[in-house]
């Protein structure tokens, strides 16, 4: 069996590459809420790089600020941000995480592990296990390159 070309490679990997983060994305939460991409993603930014303003936020996403303003009022509602004044201009509100915001951002990485850790024992073989471990490996060097 002859290797594949590259072309076929760059065009096959990003799509598989896609549908994986797309379900990694649909099992990130609690089975109790499911969590919009928008929503945590401006969440991790906030954890990230700490209290901001919504404008900044939606330019670093790069969505509207209308956009921007919906998601901050969903997870003002669900409690995981919080507003105050910016210490240094009385006229800009800052976005800032809460405890119910660290706790739910640290609890995606586990979930999605767990969920993949399940599909990978339930639906790869041993040899497909190593395959996806080397595959893995190669997709970190080319992320360096």
């Amino acid at each position: 069996m002859t290797a594949p070309l590259p072309r076929d490679i760059a065009r096959e990997l990003p799509h598989a590459m896609i549908r994986l983060r797309a379900r990694l994305r649909a099992e990130s939460a609690p089975a109790d809420r499911r969590w919009t991409w928008s929503q945590v993603t401006t969440l991790s930014r906030i954890g990230d790089e700490g209290p901001t303003t919504v404008s900044a936020l939606a330019a670093a996403e790069h969505v509207r600020p209308q956009s921007m303003a919906e998601t901050v009022a969903a997870l003002l509602r669900e409690g995981l941000i919080a507003r105050g004044p910016d210490p240094t201009d009385g006229r800009k509100t800052l976005i800032s995480m809460t405890a119910a915001g660290r706790k739910l951002l640290s609890a995606i990485p586990a979930i999605r592990e767990a969920w993949l850790e399940e599909v990978i024992e339930q639906h790869l073989s041993p040899v497909e296990r190593r395959t996806l471990a080397k595959a893995a490996e190669i997709m970190e060097r080319l992320a360096d390159c």
